[in-house]
């Protein structure tokens, strides 16, 4: 297995990855890190030595004094650099660069200047070394008004604010699941031997749009999903990971259950569960009495849960957290929750009769593409 260390474990982009990590245990190995390591220096030297690989993402993003930015992200360079020789290990290192190099901003200089060093470290020491320059990444549970616009945009439409453009023009952006396939694609090439390469690696974005284009869809999901329950259309898969992201900023424990309109008269009740601007599957299931239904999480995959006869707990938890969000569903109290990304969840029988449960599951969901991941609540 390939030992794979991450600077900045706890970040966005580190999270992510570190969970993209763990959906291989028989191919890579994580070596914990936690950012207080920068500031005990037996525990980063511990950390590099147990490392044939080493992601550094620990940088800061923003700061009131633009020259602190620059000033911490130098000296988190350096100091890896410094415990490596110390040392004397070659891990190979992959650097978290940005499309902001070019710019004139002391974020941009300290990304261009810490790849700079790393270079230099490499070609010293006979190592190997990926500069990877990064464009505008985003994705679900992005810190608002730090990580991206998009984090900020899907904040403020799911607690009660508006969002504003404050400078429009196309942006290169790369969703976080796309960045970690390339990271780990990038890691699997070093186990095939191509060592001793220092490569400046311009990583290929998803798509390129308009702030203001990104903000209209923003808007719409808002408007027929967050207030209406309405799937939107959804026209590909990087409209689909910016819907997943915008679902990912909604409170899920006091948006959900969402009550459903119920139709009664003497021949029994009607009730629409869901309203479509895609397509998809739908299926249901019966389920007895005490029994536990799923247990897994997905990655991109949309679903909807719906009881229609009987009583059921629908359980929620987010991949890496403790807290456990409880849904109790009635079939004379008609109500849906939804299937974030990234959460494990299962739904349990609490009545004395046969549960049944109605599924939606969205189009762009390909049953072999590797979507499920069998965690428990």
């Amino acid at each position: 297995m390939i030992k794979v260390g991450v600077t900045g474990q706890a970040g966005f982009v580190g999270t992510h990855l570190s969970n993209h990590l763990e959906l291989q245990p028989n191919v890579f190995e994580r070596i914990p890190f936690e950012d207080s390591f920068f500031e005990r220096e037996d525990q980063l030297r511990a950390f590099v030595k147990r490392c044939d690989v080493i992601v550094h993402l620990a940088a800061m993003n923003r700061h009131p004094d633009p020259r602190v930015i620059r000033d911490t992200n130098i000296r988190l360079v350096k100091q890896l650099i410094e415990v490596m020789e110390r040392e004397g290990v070659t891990p190979h290192v992959l650097f978290s660069s940005s499309i902001q190099e070019e710019k004139d901003n002391e974020y941009g200089k300290s990304k261009r200047e810490g790849r700079a060093l790393l270079e230099e470290w490499a070609r010293r020491n006979g190592a190997s070394f990926t500069g990877m320059v990064v464009p505008n990444v985003y994705g679900p549970f992005g810190r608002p008004n730090y990580n991206s616009f998009i984090a900020t945009f899907c904040y403020k439409l799911t607690h009660g604010e508006i969002p504003k453009v404050l400078q429009d023009g196309n942006v290169k952006l790369i969703h976080v699941g796309s960045l970690c396939n390339h990271v780990l694609g990038k890691i699997q090439e070093i186990k095939e031997g191509n060592r001793n390469m220092v490569e400046c690696d311009e990583v290929p974005w998803d798509f390129e749009k308009k702030v203001t284009e990104i903000l209209a869809l923003l808007e719409n999901y808002k408007e027929l999903y967050f207030d209406k329950g309405i799937i939107p259309v959804l026209r590909n898969r990087d409209e689909v990971n910016l819907f997943n992201t915008f679902r990912s900023y909604i409170d899920h424990g006091t948006h959900f259950p969402v009550k459903l309109k119920k139709h009664e008269d003497e021949r029994g009740i009607f009730v629409e569960t869901i309203r479509l601007g895609v397509g998809g599957q739908v299926s249901f299931s019966t389920t007895v009495s005490g029994v536990t239904r799923g247990n897994h999480y997905h990655t991109r995959k949309i679903e909807r849960f719906t009881v229609i006869r009987g009583k059921a707990r629908i359980q929620l938890r987010r991949v890496g957290f403790d807290e456990v969000l409880n849904f109790d569903l009635d079939e004379k109290d008609p109500a849906y929750v939804d299937m974030p990304v990234w959460y494990t969840h299962n739904i349990m029988n609490t009545g004395e009769e046969e549960l049944y449960t109605q599924f939606w599951i969205n189009e762009w969901y390909d049953p072999e593409d590797g979507d499920t991941y069998f965690e428990k609540v």
